[in-house]
């Protein structure tokens, strides 16, 4: 395990966006953690550019889940400030947080996704029904809409043009729900995900429904019950999308299947949930990584990154 006996760190959490609750409770179990292996580490609730961290931190674990976060923003300010930092760069950052550009760069690199179209200031899809509609720079499916009647089209477009000028709609796949967390260039199991009430997909509130009691919630299955060979496409395919945005640290990828077991990526998350319900640690777990080795990691291959 890396050594991080009195190893000065500050666990970025909270944040300005939609995540904050959320980031919240990933902070707490990080910096849990990091003290569990003798690091020195203060919590550090950010609000905004203008966050302290104590002086001679030498590693910010950033927990920030989107928006500030997992976007670029608060890399650049640590980048300026000259520290260390866990997770992707700013370039990586950015692109992985731009839906629109993360499915640019799959169809350059040949990654399996679906077809989809860019709609801007205030336009109609023109992809046949059911189709998605997602804000491009939202995490934990926030800003998510499946359209699947006519009917519905203008009242969700109203609410989908709330988060910006700029909107991706994908055509619909009907699949099971996966994803793939990779750490450093290591795919763990994959996990199969399966809202409890039909109908539903695994949007914010039945991911994190610690936080919203009311939401039915979802089941998970990890490893997930596919055969060798599936797993193992799968998880090549997770592994080509990470590397289709040259990132390098950790991640989780999410997956539909097809009927025919054919994967569609959906997109990218590079700071994923670290919660006690998080798909990332369970994951991890059932490779035999407990949560305290994966910040471990998480720490070592953020530091290698920057070397």
């Amino acid at each position: 395990m890396t050594e991080l006996t009195h190893k000065k760190i500050a666990v970025l959490m909270g944040g300005p966006g939609n995540e904050r609750k959320v980031s919240l409770a990933s902070g707490v179990g990080v910096a849990k953690a990091l003290r569990s292996l003798g690091a020195a580490v203060t919590e550090v609730d950010v609000a905004g550019p203008d966050f302290a961290v104590p002086a001679g931190t030498e590693v910010a674990f950033n927990v920030i889940h989107g928006t500030f976060g997992e976007d670029g923003q608060i890399q650049r300010i640590l980048e300026a400030r000259g520290i260390p930092y866990t997770g992707e760069g700013v370039a990586g950052s950015e692109l992985a947080i731009d839906k629109i550009a993360t499915k640019q760069r799959f169809l350059q690199r040949g990654v399996p996704t679906a077809a989809f179209e860019i709609l801007r200031d205030g336009a109609l899809p023109t992809l046949p029904l059911p189709y998605v509609v997602k804000a491009p720079r939202e995490g934990s499916s926030v800003g998510v809409f499946i359209v699947r009647d006519a009917a519905k089209v203008a009242e969700t477009m109203r609410e989908a043009w709330v988060f910006g000028r700029e909107l991706l709609v994908e055509e619909f796949i009907r699949g099971r729900e996966l994803t793939v967390g990779i750490v450093g260039h290591q795919a763990l199991p994959v996990i199969e995900i399966r809202p409890k009430k039909e109908g539903e997909f695994y949007d914010f509130a039945n991911k994190y429904n610690f936080l919203n009691p009311q939401a039915a919630g979802a089941d998970h299955f990890c490893p997930a019950p596919l055969s060798d060979e599936v797993t193992r496409r799968v998880q090549e395919v997770a592994l080509a999308a990470k590397d289709a945005l040259d990132l390098e640290v950790y991640s989780r990828v999410d997956v539909l299947l097809t009927a025919d077991d054919e994967p569609s990526v959906l997109e990218i998350n590079t700071i994923p949930g670290m919660t006690a319900v998080s798909l990332l640690p369970e994951a991890a777990a059932a490779a035999g990584i407990s949560y305290a080795e994966l910040c471990a990691r998480v720490v070592a291959l953020s530091l290698a990154r920057r070397a």
